[in-house]
């Protein structure tokens, strides 16, 4: 009884959370003590059960004997009335002894009586214990039921901050090939207009070539009319 009574106080008294911290599946650790905590509970009971069971019978001895006490006290009287003394000394005689037996009775009644109520207040408060743990642990489900879920849900915040950088990097990879590609097309687009510039010149050049061999060619032309006297 004491080993119950040691472990239930152990139990009661213990820091859930230093349960929680010490276990590897805290809920089935949870309902380990409490399963332990019924069975120290049907002990308790028969425990309990047994200690009314001694105040029941001692309280009826009490009674018995008091019941004789009383039933000597009125033969007695009987006997007086009936002018028999001896027979009332006889009677009064065993009144003696059971007052005796009487006083016993009362300090045994009394410590039973003392001892069921102590085990029955123990009882009481065992089962009203018992009640508060499952009510707790339901809470305690509950809890732990949001704090796999938030697990979880740091697991994939982690994932997806992973993700999110591996779309950035993408992005900046795109981007710069991007920036290239325009770079690339800029830079043809000027070797081009300055393919267009450098034909334009060579073109001019030539066309001003021809300009000057036909001016040539006039002056020429001019000056041997003169000589001829053709322009007359």
């Amino acid at each position: 009884m004491a080993g119950i009574l040691s472990r239930f106080k152990d139990i009661m008294s213990s820091n859930i959370n230093a349960l929680l911290d010490k276990a590897e599946d805290p809920m089935k650790m949870i309902d380990q003590y409490l399963r332990n905590l019924e069975n120290d509970l049907g002990k308790v009971k028969a425990e309990t059960a047994a200690v009314m069971a001694e105040e029941t019978k001692a309280k009826r001895e009490l009674d018995e004997c008091i019941e004789s006490v009383n039933k000597m006290q009125t033969y007695a009287e009987k006997a007086i009335l009936s002018g028999n003394e001896a027979d009332a000394r006889i009677f009064l005689e065993k009144k003696s002894e059971l007052n005796k037996e009487l006083t016993s009775l009362q300090q045994t009644y009394e410590i039973a009586q003392e001892n069921a109520t102590k085990m029955r207040t123990m009882h009481d408060k065992i089962v009203k214990d018992i009640a508060q743990l499952n009510s707790r642990r339901d809470q305690l489900k509950a809890k732990m039921a949001v704090a796999q879920t938030q697990e979880k849900l740091n697991k994939i915040g982690s994932s997806i901050n992973g993700a999110m950088g591996n779309i950035s990097k993408f992005d900046q990879m795109e981007a710069k090939i991007n920036k290239k590609l325009d770079t690339a097309n800029a830079m043809a687009e000027l070797n081009k207009s300055q393919e267009s510039n450098n034909i334009d010149d060579l073109m001019a050049k030539y066309d001003t070539q021809e300009s000057n061999i036909s001016s040539e060619i006039d002056d020429e032309l001019a000056k041997l009319k003169a000589k001829l006297n053709l322009d007359k």
